[in-house]
């Protein structure tokens, strides 16, 4: 397999990128880390061993020298999404996962309401049961997470949630005691995470203990790649037609760089959405996918918490006939612009030709507000964020 920097300089020289100092010192940081990740997951398997068949994980004592993981921070639209990408992809090691941040908490909140609901027995039969605090959740989620991978690396890292905030620093803790190398993208230096948050108090020393373990290094590159490929006027193309559908295609090709597009199954509710194409943290719906199917504000939650940028083909003009649709419609933006997600699309009309007449005409003119603003520098370049919601997806 090749290094993610060998992969970065092809893309660089192939014109799929621009050369960037910034991106590549970073990509010398993670083409290092990734050299020595390969022998680390040799020693950790040694380790693993000793502890016979059964073993879910390291024990400290097992494990080898632990490489320091790298938390790469950053404005918007410097290119982090993308030199992740080449690092996951081009490092030659099989224990690994990577995971939104949010998606990450969701379901380590799952995890622990497993321990919660599960009987004395049960716990007993797990490494993570312990006599003086059979109660506790915190070992059995960081030991199940840890015996998936032992490379985690994470998008888009921020703690907004108390709750979040004041597990961290103990489910980290396990973690990194059982061998696990974090690599993570940021908009926000490890120092200003949970900023003002309730109790900041109680996270401040897991902040330190991330310092400890990962080197922090900003991608302060020359300019913001996403607003200058998605800028103004680029991102809303009509009338529907040939036109508009090769202006989609070429952004969206701009947007991924050479970037191999796959399928992802989001899970809301106990029910599976599946967002057919995706690529370098963007999404790409048709009209029908999103709006004609029965979804509702969990589905478009999770796909805006998912998505920094999302592509929807073929938005009809609507009329009395389609109030469920436009209704749906309405729900997703109202979603795409409270989460400052970036929104390309293609429709048959401007904003305000979308929905003239029927039912609910007179809340569209928000949405058509809505859309107008999200072609905006401003909003193109506004801080991605999280949407609270009960899907927990």
């Amino acid at each position: 397999m090749r290094g993610p920097l060998e992969r970065y300089r092809a893309l660089v020289k192939s014109g799929a990128l621009t050369a960037d100092a910034a991106q590549e010192a970073a990509m010398d940081r993670l083409q290092r880390l990734s050299e020595t990740l390969p022998a680390y997951e040799t020693a950790a398997a040694r380790g693993r061993a000793k502890r016979g068949f059964f073993a879910r994980a390291l024990q400290p004592r097992n494990m080898p020298t632990q490489p320091a993981g790298l938390y790469l921070w950053g404005g918007v639209g410097r290119g982090k999404t993308l030199l992740m990408d080449l690092f996951f992809n081009n490092t030659d090691i099989s224990a690994k996962r990577r995971v939104h941040f949010h998606e990450f908490m969701a379901e380590t909140h799952d995890r622990i309401a497993a321990w919660r609901a599960a009987d004395l027995k049960t716990r007993k039969q797990h490494r993570a049961f312990s006599k003086a605090n059979p109660d506790d959740p915190i070992p059995f989620a960081a030991l199940d997470i840890a015996n998936d991978a032992l490379l985690l690396c994470f998008d888009e890292f921020q703690v907004s949630d108390i709750t979040d905030a004041m597990i961290l620093g103990r489910l980290f803790e396990g973690l990194f005691a059982q061998g696990v190398v974090v690599v993570a993208t940021s908009n926000r230096h490890p120092d200003d995470l949970y900023k003002d948050g309730l109790n900041r108090q109680l996270f401040l020393p897991f902040i330190e203990l991330l310092k400890t373990r990962v080197d922090v290094h900003n991608l302060d590159a020359d300019r913001d790649y996403r607003l200058s490929q998605l800028g103004g006027d680029a991102v809303y193309h009509h009338p529907l037609g040939p036109d508009a559908n090769a202006a989609m295609d070429a952004a969206w090709s701009r947007l991924i760089c050479g970037a191999a597009e796959k399928a992802e199954t989001l899970h809301v509710k106990g029910r599976k959405l599946v967002a057919p194409r995706t690529a370098r943290g963007a999404a790409r719906f048709s009209f029908t996918e999103l709006c004609e199917k029965p979804l509702g504000a969990s589905d478009y939650l999770a796909v805006v918490n998912r998505y920094s940028t999302l592509f929807l083909d073929a938005i009809p003009a609507m009329g009395p006939a389609m109030r469920n649709e436009a209704k749906r419609f309405v729900t997703l933006i109202d979603a795409v612009y409270d989460a400052r997600t970036k929104f390309v699309c293609s429709a048959d009309a401007e904003p305000d030709a979308l929905y003239r007449a029927g039912d609910g005409a007179f809340e569209f003119e928000r949405t058509a507000s809505r859309l107008m603003e999200m072609r905006s520098a401003d909003y193109l370049s506004a801080e991605h964020t999280h949407l609270d919601d009960d899907a927990r997806a």
